[in-house]
C-alpha cells in the first residue's frame, strides 16, 4: 500500500491536527517533496513536532524517510503499469520479485489492520464472546473459511460456537436466538446481501452482533454492536481476496489469544484438546 493510499485509508482515525496534515499532503503531494518539515508545519498550520510524529505514526522513521516513501508513491502513480495480476504484482515479474512484493503487501496489510482496531474494541468483543450462550459465525466465499477457522478456535476453548454459510440455515438458527446469543458476521465488503439479511433478522430478535468488515461505513457494520475492521488494498485488480484474508486472519488470531489469556476454563479445555491430539499421534506411531 502506497503512503498516499495509507493516509487516505487511515484519515478518519487521525486527530484534528493530523487531519490538517493529511488533507494538505493528499492535496499537494508534489509540493511536499520540496518542503522541509518546518515549512510543511507552517503551511499546514501545525507544529514541526506534529509533522515528525505524524510520519512516525505512518510507520516511517522520520520526515526524511516519509519523503522517500512519498516519492516512491508518486513514481508508482506516474508509471505506465504492466498487466496487473494482484496488487503491485505484474505479469512479467520474476518469482523473486513476485514473492517479495507479496510479502511486502501482506506486511503492510497486517500493520494497517493492527492500527485501526483498538485494544478497547478487542476487549469488548472478547467480553461478548465469553458471555454469549450460543455463537454463530457466518460468511460467504473466502470469508466463510475464516469464519470456520474462528469457530474451531472457539470450540477448543469450550464455547458453543457453530459456523454456517447457508443463508436459509443462518436465518433458521437466528430465529431462535435471543439477546443472550451472538452472531459474528465476516464480510470484506460489508455489503453481501445474504449476510445483511441474516444480520437484520438477528437485530430484530435482539441478538448481539459483531462484525468484521473492510474499513469504513457499510451496511453490516452499521447494524453491529461492535465493529472490527480490516484494511486491504482494493484499488487494484486482484486474483482473489488474498490480502483481505490475511487481514481477517490477524484479527481472529488476536481474538483467540486474548480469549485464551482471559479464560481459565478456556485454557484448561485447550490443554485437554491439545493433549488428545498428542495422545492420538503417539498411539498411531
Amino acid at each position: 500500500m502506497s503512503i498516499l493510499h495509507k493516509i487516505n485509508v487511515l484519515r478518519d482515525l487521525f486527530s484534528p491536527g493530523e487531519k490538517l496534515l493529511a488533507d494538505f499532503i493528499l492535496s499537494n503531494p508534489d509540493q511536499i517533496r520540496y518542503m522541509s518539515s518546518r515549512t510543511l508545519a507552517e503551511t499546514a498550520g501545525v507544529s514541526q513536532a506534529s509533522v515528525v510524529k505524524f510520519t512516525q505514526k505512518l510507520g516511517n522513521k522520520g520526515y526524511t524517510d516519509f519523503k522517500f516513501d512519498l516519492n516512491d508513491s508518486l513514481h508508482q502513480d506516474n508509471e505506465k503499469p504492466s498487466v496487473q495480476l494482484h496488487g503491485q504484482i505484474s505479469l512479467d515479474d520474476s518469482f523473486d520479485v513476485t514473492a517479495d512484493k507479496l510479502v511486502a503487501s501482506k506486511i503492510s496489510v497486517l500493520h494497517n489492520t493492527r492500527a485501526i482496531n483498538s485494544q478497547q474494541t478487542f476487549e469488548q468483543v472478547c467480553h461478548k464472546l465469553l458471555n454469549a450462550k450460543r455463537i454463530m459465525l457466518c460468511g460467504i466465499g473466502a470469508s466463510a473459511l475464516v469464519a470456520r477457522d474462528l469457530t474451531l478456535k472457539l470450540q477448543k476453548l469450550g464455547m458453543a460456537a457453530i459456523t454456517e454459510s447457508d443463508t436459509h440455515v443462518q436465518l433458521a438458527n437466528v430465529a431462535n436466538y435471543s439477546q443472550h446469543d451472538l452472531l459474528f458476521v465476516i464480510s470484506e465488503s460489508g455489503e453481501t446481501p445474504e449476510i445483511i439479511a441474516t444480520a437484520k433478522h438477528a437485530r430484530a430478535n435482539q441478538v448481539q452482533l459483531i462484525s468484521l468488515t473492510g474499513y469504513g461505513s457499510n451496511s453490516i457494520s452499521r447494524l453491529a454492536d461492535v465493529c472490527l475492521h480490516t484494511v486491504a488494498d482494493e484499488t487494484s485488480a486482484r486474483i482473489s481476496s488474498i490480502l483481505a484474508r490475511t487481514a481477517q486472519e490477524l484479527v481472529i488470531d488476536t481474538l483467540f489469544i486474548l480469549l485464551t489469556q482471559s479464560s481459565d476454563k478456556g485454557r484448561k479445555m485447550l490443554e485437554a484438546s491439545n493433549k488428545a491430539l498428542l495422545d492420538f499421534r503417539a498411539a498411531a506411531k
